[in-house]
């Protein structure tokens, strides 16, 4: 079943901060879409909470180099 959630990332300054967020997001498995806004700090992500967690994907952006929590209204 797909999920939805939002990342608050902290460390990005540019594109290229970007799209590493996105890339690491998007190279697990269960990962359906991962889209940053820059400006705002976050990262959307749709994916299959039956193959990947949401501690998996903090662990991706941490991986990349950068700080990642969810968003107050994700903290379920």
């Amino acid at each position: 079943m797909a999920e939805k959630t939002t990342l608050k990332v902290d460390g990005m300054s540019c594109n290229h901060c970007k799209k590493r967020v996105e890339k690491a997001l998007q190279a697990l498995d269960g990962v359906h879409e991962a889209v940053v806004d820059l400006e705002a700090g976050t990262a959307e992500v749709k994916y299959d909470e039956s193959k990947v967690s949401r501690g998996a994907l903090i662990g991706a952006v941490a991986a990349a180099g950068y700080r990642a929590e969810l968003t107050p209204r994700n903290r379920k």
